[in-house]
């Protein structure tokens, strides 16, 4: 008598995504992302490198994700992310990669733009900071200084991103107003209209509004009595009564 031993996989189905998941999934995988950094110890002090298969290949994806072509640029601005995500003198690794991803996030155009983000996230951090100190104060001094501060910091932020949006558009603020006027037995065109150079629109007919009357006064009434022709009197020179 021969015993056979079941699987607990033989009788699972295999798993199938669904749309969104392949929809999210496919994302992921063609989503640009920059390279990870990681901290290395060093004779005197931790380094900071991408994590890249291809070193050199790996500080140009980096460039360019914080859009510039500085590699100074680059490795100071790195330099200031670890030292304002991390505490004491060890570099927060975890930190590091998750505030240079919110920068990388913001896809910055320029150098401006990117020292701009990492203003932000570091503004983001210092709030979350003071919101955990509030959720565990003892007393209402602690209580009060903490809400001043994380309220100061959550206006800046909101501030810098109003600032941002703004440089990004120019300062300009563009507002459209389209008005569709249709007459009777027309056609309304939706979209842009492309007209040749040096064409002219057709004349249009000046139309005159007639006079409005108004018809609650009541009208003028008409006389028609005949005119009457009175007498004239006249002085007589000799004193006597007047004839007619």
């Amino acid at each position: 008598m021969s015993s056979h031993k079941k699987h607990p996989e033989a009788g699972k189905a295999k798993y199938e995504r669904t749309a969104r998941e392949k929809t999210a999934l496919n994302r992921f995988i063609a989503a640009p992302a920059a390279p990870r950094i990681k901290v290395t110890d060093g004779k005197k002090a931790p380094t900071i490198k991408p994590d890249h298969p291809d070193e050199p290949l790996g500080y140009l994806l980096l460039m360019e994700a914080l859009g510039t072509v500085s590699l100074d640029f680059m490795n100071g601005l790195l330099s200031q992310l670890a030292n304002a995500g991390s505490r004491g003198h060890q570099i927060d690794e975890g930190a590091l990669n998750f505030m240079l991803s919110v920068v990388t996030g913001l896809k910055p155009k320029d150098q401006l733009e990117a020292m701009l983000a990492a203003q932000m996230v570091a503004i983001h951090m210092a709030t979350m900071t003071f919101a955990r100190r509030l959720a565990h104060v003892d007393t209402i001094q602690q209580q009060d200084s903490a809400e001043r501060a994380l309220n100061k910091l959550a206006r800046t932020y909101a501030m810098q991103m109003e600032t941002l949006k703004r440089y990004r558009t120019g300062g300009e603020q563009k507002v459209t107003v389209q008005h569709v006027s249709v007459s009777e037995g027309g056609q309304a065109i939706v979209g842009n209209v492309t007209q040749p150079a040096g064409s002219t629109a057709p004349e249009k007919p000046v139309t005159t509004t007639p006079a409005l009357t108004d018809t609650r006064q009541r009208e003028m009434p008409i006389i028609k009595t005949p005119a009457q022709v009175l007498p004239l009197r006249t002085k007589k020179k000799d004193g006597g009564r007047s004839s007619t």
